[in-house]
């Protein structure tokens, strides 16, 4: 059995041998037949690739007809060129008008408002109190605010031929403005008191520049919030306004007439003032040792 076997292996070996030379055969179109041969019948080795083409026959009616050209596309033009493209002008025929004026003021670039320097130190006052419209006492130092003129206390503004304390309104709205705040001033530090005339400031507000902007102290003109006194002054803002309407309030007492009743001397009502009864401590408790 063992022959029969490898004989049959060897006949497969060769089947398959000739299967694969026929299939490259079939794949590869180049046969003899293709190759050039002579005159006598002799197959010269030589490459496909290599054989000239033959060069296409052309029928005598293309060759005198020339080939069609593909048509050409418009060129771009502008359309309607006097409405769209711009005019030619002349350079020196051209004049340069002057800016108009603006609707209003809000238009103009003003200078910003004068600020403390970030850098700026100074002395710390705590709980401060204002006895004035930019008058501040505190800690055994008065400091009057520079760059201001003073509302005082006192002072009374007209408004139409009517009298109102506005020098009273001025402090209360100063008082309220500082709340016991404290306040950083420009003071020397190791002066424990005396009276000083400084710049100073609550947090980042410059409390000179807080005054005359809302009309509470006026700025002379050559102080630098005199920008914020003229536009505190033309908004009627502080002393520059009209007088409290003090029509819904009561009417103050009157001055005289009525006394209020003294208060007496003792809590204790003895019905003899010149009999006196002896101090006795409560029931219950020692009596105080001598």
């Amino acid at each position: 059995m063992r022959p029969l076997h490898a004989g049959f292996a060897v006949f497969c070996l060769l089947a398959m041998g000739a299967l694969v030379v026929a299939g490259g055969k079939a794949l590869n179109p180049r046969n003899d037949s293709m190759k050039p041969q002579s005159e006598s019948g002799i197959v010269f080795d030589m490459d496909i690739e290599d054989v000239p083409e033959p060069e296409p026959e052309i029928a005598p009616d293309a060759a005198e007809t020339p080939p069609e050209r593909q048509p050409s596309l418009p060129s771009s033009r502008p359309i309607e060129p006097e409405v769209i493209a711009p005019p030619q002008l002349d350079p020196t025929e051209l004049e340069r008008l002057p800016a108009r004026e603006p609707l209003s003021d809000l238009s103009l670039a003003v200078p910003p408002p004068p600020r403390p320097d970030v850098e700026w130190k100074g002395t710390t006052l705590f709980r401060p109190l204002a006895t004035g419209a930019g008058r501040i006492r505190a800690q055994g130092r008065t400091v009057t605010i520079a760059g201001v003129e003073l509302v005082g206390p006192e002072e009374s503004c007209a408004d139409q031929g009517r009298q109102w304390p506005c020098g009273a309104r001025a402090m209360t709205a100063f008082r309220a403005f500082l709340r016991g705040r404290a306040v950083i001033c420009d003071i020397p530090g190791e002066a424990d008191s005396g009276d000083f005339t400084a710049r100073c400031r609550l947090g980042k507000q410059d409390i000179g520049e807080w005054l005359v902007a809302n009309g509470w102290a006026r700025a002379p003109a050559d102080s630098p919030y005199a920008q914020a006194g003229e536009k505190a002054e033309k908004g009627r803002k502080g002393v520059y306004g009209h007088a409290p309407d003090l029509s819904g309030l009561p009417p103050p007492p009157p001055s005289g007439g009525v006394q209020s009743p003294a208060a007496p001397d003792s809590i204790i009502e003895l019905t003899d003032p010149s009999e006196s009864a002896p101090l006795t401590p409560p029931d219950g408790l020692p009596e105080p040792s001598r």
